[in-house]
């Protein structure tokens, strides 16, 4: 399917539909009546910017990753986010003074090499690549998982139907969903996640929900 990113004006509706199809499920039907419309909303931004931050966000909590993003950006004053040339003609120790890590600085100039040499796609141009084409494509990328393209598809790109069924939460969620004892094997989720196509994201959004209600015990398999 190409093209299938909405822009987050156009998802509200499209997410109507997908919870419908979703209520089909008897367990995903009552994760969406528990925890309500999908919010899932897209953010807006090039999917350079967007791989650049998920590295930087890789095994580091939070504020430490935006703490450190932030001084990174500091080094590109004339830039809302550096782009590709800026970033390649910063120097490797100034990259680690900001709090990169030596694998973490590599990864980065390797997606800003790629994102320069036209690897990866402009925002415009993923809207003529499948899914499939853009994870194998950006997978080959350092320190690029087909995880992260996942993440990208989902919340930079709004494709509706990627199930990263490797993500924790994810398979938290339907065992706390399902009431099992074990988390479903990524396999197992795949397959049960056919019945949820076109709308496999969303499926995503509300599994992840359910796994994060369970943290807070407000949400209870019935």
């Amino acid at each position: 399917m190409v093209g299938t990113g909405a822009p987050p004006a156009a998802a509200n509706g499209a997410w109507a539909k997908a919870e419908r199809h979703l209520r089909r499920d008897p367990v995903l039907r009552r994760v969406v009546k528990r925890i309500g419309p999908c919010t899932l909303e897209p953010v807006q931004r090039e999917p350079y910017e967007a791989l650049v931050r998920a590295i930087a966000h890789q095994q580091v909590h939070g504020r430490a990753a935006e703490a450190i993003l932030g001084r990174f950006l500091a080094l590109h004053p004339a830039h809302a986010f550096p782009p590709p040339e800026a970033v390649l003609a910063t120097g490797v120790e100034a990259m680690r003074a900001c709090g990169f890590s030596q694998s973490k600085v590599a990864a980065i100039r390797d997606i800003a090499e790629k994102a320069a040499g036209g690897l990866v796609p402009t925002r415009e141009a993923c809207a003529r690549l499948t899914d499939a084409a853009l994870i194998e494509r950006l997978v080959a990328i350092r320190g690029v998982g087909r995880w992260t393209v996942e993440m990208l598809l989902i919340f930079t790109l709004g494709r509706p139907d990627v199930l990263p069924v490797d993500d924790f939460g994810v398979r938290e969620g339907w065992k706390v969903a399902a009431g099992l004892e074990a988390q479903p094997k990524p396999k197992e989720l795949a397959a049960l996640g056919e019945a949820w196509a076109p709308w496999r994201s969303v499926a995503a959004w509300y599994l992840w929900r359910a796994a994060d209600a369970a943290k807070r015990s407000v949400f209870k398999p019935q």
